[in-house]
């Protein structure tokens, strides 16, 4: 049995249910990994119409953007497949209830993630349903449901969505939120880094003085570094960097002149593998500790924008 993604637009609890039990029910009669990545009042609904069945049936929010970012959450996806391949009827079976926050940011990495999973979770075994509930989310999340799902379901009734769009097409096509504190000077600048030392340990100077929380510069200062040596190695001089910051967010642009590529897919898993001495981790570093991360390529060569909330 191939890959399901399916979402499915409601706007009440009846509509929800009518959707939820029957695939919920189908995936516990076939013995399925059924798992919620849904809000805990979702999941009260879903496990109180369940009544004895929801028993069987798992939650863990880390599987989507509701409580990790996207590396984590397709980490997450992998390791319920794992169970679910090496027992039961080898499916996994996944209930979700999509929440991109509030603002355009986060509403495009939400977007993003949803059509990159269908790119990775390829043949795999996994039947998913992603609710889009008109009662909370915003217009443009809602109707970004059918681009980003290959089918659509409304009820027990599953057909093609006719306004998908393949990944590789349609998250270069995403608009770019840009940041308000970008419309004004940057706290740093560097046109031409002579080393990469010296321009890891500006980076880390910068975000220390801007950032309180020591935990945070340590991430951040560690994503910015690996994107600062991917330039140094990978790209062509001069390489360049500009910090943004306001108290509130800090955006950070590292740009080289070096060969464009700009594969939408890199970055959400490690380019070769967990084993840390094989490289390759750079962006999917930076995509786990930065909220928003884009590889923007251009005639003149390629740039990686990495912006976050002040913790």
């Amino acid at each position: 049995m191939s890959n399901h993604h399916g979402a499915s637009v409601v706007d009440s609890e009846a509509q929800l249910l009518a959707v939820a039990l029957p695939f919920l029910d189908e995936g516990l009669r076939a013995g399925d990994l059924v798992v919620l990545t849904c809000p805990p009042e979702t999941v009260d609904l879903v496990t109180r119409a369940l009544g004895e069945r929801g028993r069987a049936v798992e939650s863990d929010p880390r599987m989507s953007l509701l409580g990790s970012r996207a590396p984590d959450a397709l980490t997450m996806c992998g390791r319920f497949l794992e169970r679910a391949m090496a027992s039961g009827s080898g499916r996994l079976r996944v209930l979700a209830d999509v929440d991109f926050g509030s603002e355009p940011a986060g509403w495009r990495e939400g977007q993003r993630f949803e059509s990159v999973f269908n790119r990775l979770m390829g043949t795999a075994p996994v039947s998913a349903v992603c609710l889009y509930d008109r009662r909370r989310l915003p217009a443009p999340v809602i109707e970004s449901a059918a681009a980003t799902h290959p089918e659509l379901v409304a009820g027990t009734t599953w057909s093609a969505s006719p306004r998908y769009q393949d990944p590789g097409a349609y998250v270069p096509a995403l608009p770019l939120p840009r940041e308000p504190v970008e419309d004004g000077d940057p706290i740093f600048s560097v046109d031409d880094a002579r080393t990469l030392a010296g321009l890891r340990h500006q980076l880390g100077a910068v975000i220390a003085s801007v950032v309180p929380g020591r935990e945070q510069q340590e991430d951040l200062h560690l994503a910015a570094a690996e994107i600062a040596a991917n330039a140094f190695r990978h790209g062509r001089r001069p390489v360049s960097a500009r910090v943004w910051a306001d108290g509130d967010r800090i955006v950070c642009v590292i740009s080289d002149r070096g060969t464009t590529y700009g594969d939408p897919f890199s970055g959400f898993v490690p380019a070769h593998g967990l084993d840390l001495a094989a490289g390759g981790m750079g962006l999917w570093l930076a995509r786990k500790l930065w909220d928003h991360v884009d590889v923007l390529p251009s005639e003149a060569g390629l740039s990686v924008r990495l912006s976050t909330r002040v913790r």
